[in-house]
Formats: structure tokens, C-alpha cells, sequence
């Protein structure tokens, strides 16, 4: 027999017990109020059978002590209705947080993507997210738009923490790298049935348009060349390697003996920003400097190293390759990854098809299209100059 525990004076009477007295909502759905002592404000129970498999799910919902006693009841009452319909549209049973969304999207990008990729969105999560512990602590299927809208404005707010732009106003750009990871961790979760609506966030974390801007800064070859005779001799392989193979100073770095077959002078570059690994037919100039680069070394060594053996990271080409921009007076701005821009651009201007440039560049067409295909109006003037009669 259902007990009344709809108001005040009713919970009230109630005897102390273990066992919560429920109240029905609908069928296979009732809300339970917990009371232990006396003197308690009790404690309020989501109860919810599954008819199919005849399993019985709880949920706790909390004391709801921040409201006045007199509306508690409909409080717990609406929060059991939201469960209910969550689970009936599919949604797990788990209680999931924003924080749990996070550390499950990590564990994606390590299993799906690269080590590199996952520890980046660990950083930008423990930087921009989980350090907002209301937020982390938050249940996935109690989030709204605005809890969002805070988060983004407050973001945007916060000055860069890296970048040429560091301690300064965070740019759309850097914002979009900041927001991509926790919408796909969202995302995710709304994939995995650990929320049925994507409604909180669709609207509050989309990218910003037009936030990258094309790349402008441009080294010609002499500029190349002097990038690489001003470096120190470690450097200047690394730096001699981008300026060969249109590929992030990351992934060339990540390279090693392994990846090279010296016998068809291809080379395999492994799970790059795509995600996906690609093989390139090197040509003879380009492999016979691999071809030095690698030998009497063994197959799990980096093709190109620093001085010491170790491989190259961002932080440790960082300064070598500043020291050198400035002795060989190149634009200031230019960095490992200009080059990269550098032959992107030769490449597009020389008459490469966008989709092949895409492809050994390890990106997408879209990305060629939108940052280099005004590179092609001399390619195409020539081609309609084959027209005339």
C-alpha cells in the first residue's frame, strides 16, 4: 500500500525506517522518501522497472535541503520524471558527470587516434573544464544550455596560456581548440546512451566561423636554405626533413628507422592529426637524404634526432629553432611549421591536384581548398589559355 509523502506534515508522521516509503508515478515509476531518524529531513529515491526484463533500477536524488521542506516533493518529483524519460528513450542507467564524459573521451582518443591527440585533450580538460569542480561534479542528464553558455563566456574571457599570443585575449581560433575537445567528449557520451539529448550543448559549443585565418607567412627556397645553414647541425636535419615532405613538425618527429623502407624508398607515417597512417613514394634526392639519415641505426630509433639521441618534441625545437629564424633574419613568425605552409604552397602552385596534396599533407581536402586553392588561379589561367583556337 502506497504511503503518502506529499507534504510536510505527512513525512512527518512517518515511523524512522531503512526501507524508503514510495509514492507511484506511473507504472514501473515511483518516487521514495527515505527517512532514518527522526529529527532527519529525509532523503528521496528514484525507483523505475524495466517491464522488459523485469529489472528494478534506484537512483538517489538527494535531500533537496536547499529548497524550503514544503516544496521538496515536487523537486524530487520532477527530478524522477527527467530520470524516467531519460531511461525511457534509451539512456543508461549509469550517473554519469561531466568529469566521467571527459576521462571516457581520453580513453577514446588513446585507443582510436594517438597518445599525442589524448594528452592534449587531458590538458585542455584539466585547464578549462575539470578545473570548475561544480561543473565536472555536474550529472550529464541535469545539464542545460546554460550551464555552457557560462562556461564558454568565461573561457572566452581568459587570456591564452601559450601560443605567440600568451597572457593576452584568447583569439576565436585559440577558443575553437579549447571548445573541440569537450564538444566531442559531449558528443560521445550522447553516442553511448549516457545522455539521450545533445540539447544542452548543440548550440553553445559550436566552432566559431571563419576563426583561422589563412596563412600567409611564406619562405622561398633561398629563405629555406638559410633557415637550415643558420641552425645548429642537429636542427638542420629536422628542419631540412620539413622542408622536403609537406608534413607537421610533430609527425616527422614521431618518425623512426622503422618507418622507412631503404629497399622501395618509401616512407610510412604513422597515426598522424588524421588519425590515419599513409605511405609516400620518396624521390630519389629526398630518399637518399633518408638514406643517410638512417643508417647504423636501429629500427626503433627517430630518423631524425637531437644531438644527444633523444627525439624531437615541440619543446625541444622550440628555442634551436627561434635562434635561428633570427640569425638568418627571416620573417618574424616563421616557425618549424612554416615550412610545412611552405611546401603546402609549392606544391598547389606547382599543378598537384588538391586531392593528392591532401592526402600526402595528411589533411583533409576541405582544409586544402579553404587555405590554398587561391594558389591555383595561375595553374587555372593555364589551362584555359589551352583553349583558344
Amino acid at each position: 500500500m502506497a504511503t503518502k509523502i506529499d507534504t510536510v506534515t505527512a513525512r512527518a508522521r512517518l515511523k524512522p525506517q531503512r526501507d524508503p516509503y514510495f509514492h507511484r508515478i506511473a507504472k514501473g515509476c515511483a518516487l521514495g522518501f527515505r527517512k532514518m531518524t527522526a529529527g532527519s529531513g529525509g532523503t528521496w529515491i528514484a525507483r523505475w522497472r524495466d517491464e522488459v526484463d523485469a529489472k528494478t533500477e534506484h537512483r538517489a536524488l538527494g535531500e533537496f535541503s536547499d529548497i524550503p521542506d514544503h516544496a521538496r516533493f515536487d523537486a524530487a518529483q520532477k527530478a524522477a520524471v527527467e530520470w524516467f524519460a531519460h531511461l525511457g528513450r534509451g539512456g543508461s542507467t549509469e550517473n554519469k558527470t561531466v568529469k566521467d564524459a571527459c576521462d571516457r573521451y581520453v580513453k577514446h582518443l588513446r585507443a582510436t587516434k594517438t597518445e599525442a591527440a589524448a594528452k592534449d585533450a587531458e590538458n585542455r580538460f584539466k585547464a578549462y573544464v575539470l578545473n570548475d569542480e561544480r561543473l565536472a561534479a555536474t550529472d550529464l542528464t541535469k545539464l542545460t544550455p546554460a550551464h555552457f553558455e557560462k562556461w564558454r563566456v568565461a573561457l572566452k574571457a581568459a587570456p591564452s596560456r601559450s601560443g605567440p599570443n600568451r597572457g593576452k585575449t584568447r583569439s576565436d581560433s585559440s577558443l575553437n581548440r579549447d571548445v573541440t575537445p569537450f564538444r566531442a567528449a559531449m558528443n560521445l557520451a550522447y553516442t553511448d546512451g549516457l545522455v539521450t539529448s545533445d540539447f544542452a550543448w548543440k548550440a553553445k559549443l559550436i566552432p566559431v566561423k571563419n576563426a583561422d585565418r589563412r596563412r600567409e607567412l611564406y619562405l622561398d627556397r633561398d629563405q629555406r636554405r638559410a633557415f637550415i645553414e643558420h641552425a645548429a647541425p642537429d636542427v638542420a636535419e629536422f628542419l631540412r626533413g620539413l622542408s622536403l615532405l609537406p608534413l607537421r613538425p610533430g609527425a616527422l618527429a614521431g618518425l623512426c628507422v622503422g618507418n622507412y623502407d631503404r629497399r622501395l624508398h618509401v616512407l610510412k607515417v604513422g597515426r598522424d592529426k588524421t588519425g590515419q597512417d599513409r605511405k609516400l613514394k620518396l624521390p630519389p634526392t629526398t630518399a637518399a637524404i633518408f638514406d643517410t639519415a638512417v643508417k647504423n641505426k636501429l629500427p626503433a630509433a627517430p630518423i631524425f634526432a637531437r644531438a644527444d639521441g633523444q627525439p624531437w618534441d615541440k619543446d625541444a625545437w622550440k628555442w634551436p629553432v627561434k635562434a635561428a629564424v633570427e640569425a638568418a633574419k627571416l620573417p618574424e613568425g616563421t616557425s618549424a611549421y612554416t615550412l610545412r605552409h611552405s611546401v603546402i604552397s609549392d606544391l598547389v602552385h606547382g599543378g598537384l591536384d588538391l586531392i593528392s596534396v591532401a592526402q600526402i599533407s595528411g589533411t583533409s581536402v576541405l582544409m586544402i581548398e579553404r587555405n590554398y586553392a587561391h594558389l591555383r588561379q595561375d595553374v587555372a589561367a593555364g589551362a584555359l589559355a589551352q583553349l583558344a583556337l
